[in-house]
């Protein structure tokens, strides 16, 4: 039995394991006989042409994990953002761990997706967000079939959350082959400010494949700062399937640091709809082996005197393969839209590859849009020149790689998260530099 066989002939047990109201229950039958019908992305699909999931797809994953087994803090402290408080939504195999997590019900909901699905006090906000902007795609339509656990936020309006919310998912390799979906809903009010960081990682060599979808919903005047961290084990791979929908005068920026895993692949989608929206996209990718990463975005200008900034680095070392693929939607109403794309690329090695692919589709006739893409190697006269004052060539590759990869750092608006991820870099390039960016 392939894995899409397994996963249609475990549906009926699983709805009849959980308790939802009928109108979930529709939402996730439509959704899970879309998925029946699409079954999972080939590279016969434009979209996925440069990415296949056939070698991860041929495991015999656990749909249901089962077996628990705790964690201790000492363990798992390293992926935490421990220098800051915060707040944390944690979960070990999927499920819950209310040791390791920090929610919050005052003037905030910081909680859990299966509460949300089943409580009636949070019915208004379900029956207003979910499942409202994520695609009706292959692997979205899975999560969305399956959907039970993940993170539920609620920011009411006019509220500047105190502190960062770090939403973790555990691996622990109590199954041969697991599959996780976690499901996150995020909804922020008009005027209300939220930090988020998000990470999943494995503490296990055995293989792991999570398809998670994250909605978000910015309101008018709102502020929402997400901070993806990708550096798990080279078993796991990751299909993060990200929307989100802004409001008038809003700001979303999202930051997606991707170093490790086998095969990762980030869908992000932005909709504009209200005037005067900002949204930032903005990512660092530093992988080797054969390690595969495929950054998907897309930003719909819907309104007029809106923006929008993209900007990927990506250095690839190996045989390593990078992916970007950048759609810019400005529509005819979108009128003053300044739009700006760049994805900047450093070939380390000549067996690693980058597949890239900007573009504009542009209906309006008043609109500053902009892309661009490079791929190349590093400076070899920049090189010549720093050893000849004394810096080592491995210091030197490095500083460089630094120097390239600052423009998306220096916008990370919290300190400890901006350290954590020069740390990462410089434990990517082997070298201690001594210095924060």
């Amino acid at each position: 039995m392939d894995l899409k066989e397994k996963i249609v002939s475990s549906y009926v047990a699983f709805e009849d394991g959980v308790n939802i109201n009928s109108d979930i229950h529709e939402i996730r039958t439509d959704a899970f006989q879309q998925f029946e019908k699409l079954g999972f992305p080939s590279k016969k699909l434009e979209a996925w042409k440069y990415t296949s999931l056939n070698t991860i797809l041929k495991e015999d994953y656990s749909i249901f994990p089962d077996k628990e087994k705790s964690i201790n803090l000492a363990d798992v402290k390293q992926y935490f953002i421990h220098d800051i408080d915060t707040y944390k939504v944690i979960f070990i195999d999927g499920k819950y761990s209310s040791f390791l997590s920090e929610t919050t019900h005052d003037s905030i909901d910081v909680c859990l997706m299966s509460s949300a699905l089943t409580k009636a006090k949070y019915k208004p906000v379900i029956e207003n967000y979910f499942n409202k902007i994520a695609k009706q795609d292959n692997l979205t339509s899975l999560n969305t079939a399956f959907s039970k656990e993940g993170a539920y936020i609620h920011i009411p309006k006019n509220t500047e959350v105190e502190k960062p919310i770090q939403i973790i998912n555990f691996t622990t390799g109590t199954e041969a082959a697991t599959m996780l979906q976690p499901r996150n809903l995020i909804v922020v009010e008009q005027n209300a400010h939220v930090q988020i960081i998000e990470r999943h990682q494995s503490l296990t060599e055995n293989a792991v494949f999570t398809n998670v979808v994250t909605e978000i919903y910015a309101d008018r005047h709102s502020t929402v700062d997400f901070y993806k961290i990708q550096n798990d084990h080279i078993s796991a791979s990751l299909v993060d399937n990200t929307f989100i929908e802004q409001q008038s005068e809003s700001i979303v920026s999202v930051h997606t640091f991707s170093f490790g895993g086998n095969i990762t692949r980030n869908n992000l989608n932005f909709y504009q709809k209200g005037e005067h929206i900002d949204s930032i996209l903005k990512g660092i990718t530093i992988i080797e082996g054969k390690q595969h990463v495929d950054h998907h975005t897309l930003v719909h200008h819907i309104e007029p005197n809106c923006e929008s900034h993209q900007d990927y680095k990506g250095i690839f070392d190996e045989r390593s393969t990078g992916v970007f693929n950048g759609k810019v939607i400005v529509e005819k109403e979108a009128q003053k839209t300044n739009a700006y794309q760049k994805n900047n690329n450093i070939l380390v090695s000549d067996k690693s590859t980058i597949n890239a692919k900007p573009q504009l589709e542009i209906f309006a006739d008043d609109v500053k849009c902009s892309h661009g893409c490079t791929i190349g190697q590093l400076d070899e006269e920049a090189l010549f020149y720093m050893q000849q004052r004394g810096i080592g060539i491995k210091e030197a590759r490095a500083l460089l790689m630094y120097a390239f990869a600052n423009t998306v750092l220096e916008s990370v608006k919290i300190p400890e998260v901006k350290s954590r991820i020069t740390k990462l870099i410089a434990n990517k390039l082997n070298v201690n530099i001594g210095f924060n960016i």
